[in-house]
């Protein structure tokens, strides 16, 4: 997928327009006064929803006659690599969960074992920047566990998704999809590692064979595809070190809603 210019202006609008310096201009993301604008928006924003909200405050829950009976797939929905292809062929029974970097205890956890964890089912709206909803019901693992399983080290303040998909072949490495959340919105109780969609298995599509359902910010955040989770104390020396795929490309890392 390339990068989408109505996607990048629509944050960047969002994000200046109280500043009176919208102007509807891609040059905008290299310019180092208004990164600076939005980086400080972008501080607002997480320090207003903090402020405002308990750290469990959780989003918006529907019923099951709400779920759409439509939730598209977004973004990459076949991850093209021949270890993915293979891993799908056999239902992913030898996919495992990374979980490194930061922690006492490095894991390797398969859907087995990731299904034999507490689970959480919550029905809960997408909101993808693009403009559009849907509503889904998601059955997957607390992340706030798996991370408790690993066991936090000192220092510790990020957990980075790393994902399958490959968006732009790089030779650094950076078209690689990643993502990451902070330990708070890591522990909230609707942070979720989802194995499972509308009653079934993750299809393909929508992030087999997990994906993050973090449900207070937008759907950018949620990523598919997982294959690890690195616990960091920096972005400095991941990819473009914005702390995500499409951060690095301009997008705010704090997507909140």
């Amino acid at each position: 997928m390339s990068f989408d210019l109505t996607r990048r202006r629509f944050l960047i609008g969002s994000s200046v327009a109280a500043t009176g310096l919208l102007t509807g201009c891609d040059a905008m993301v290299e310019s180092t006064a208004v990164n600076d604008i939005l980086q400080k928006a972008e501080g607002l924003t997480l320090g207003a929803q903090r402020l405002l909200m308990s750290q469990h405050t959780l989003a918006r829950e529907f019923s099951e006659a709400d779920i759409s009976p439509v939730f598209k797939g977004n973004g990459t929905t076949q991850p093209d690599s021949e270890d993915y292809a293979r891993m799908t062929e056999n239902k992913f029974a030898d996919w495992k969960l990374v979980v490194n970097g930061m922690v006492k205890t490095p894991l390797n956890l398969s859907l087995v074992d990731l299904k034999a964890m507490p689970s959480r089912t919550q029905i809960t709206r997408h909101d993808c920047v693009e403009g559009w909803s849907a509503i889904g019901k998601w059955m997957g693992v607390p992340l706030g566990l798996v991370l408790e399983k690993a066991g936090l080290a000192p220092g510790a303040r990020y957990a980075v998704f790393h994902c399958a998909d490959d968006l732009e072949q790089t030779l650094d490495g950076s078209g690689r999809y990643y993502e990451s959340i902070d330990l708070v919105d890591a522990w909230h109780p609707q942070t979720i590692l989802a194995y499972g969609m509308n009653g079934r298995d993750l299809e393909v599509a929508h992030g087999a064979p997990l994906r993050l359902r973090v449900e207070r910010q937008l759907g950018y955040k949620h990523a598919k595809y997982v294959m690890g989770i690195e616990l960091v104390d920096s972005f400095r020396n991941i990819a473009g070190g914005k702390g995500g795929f499409w951060e690095d490309r301009g997008y705010e890392w704090y997507a909140g809603i």
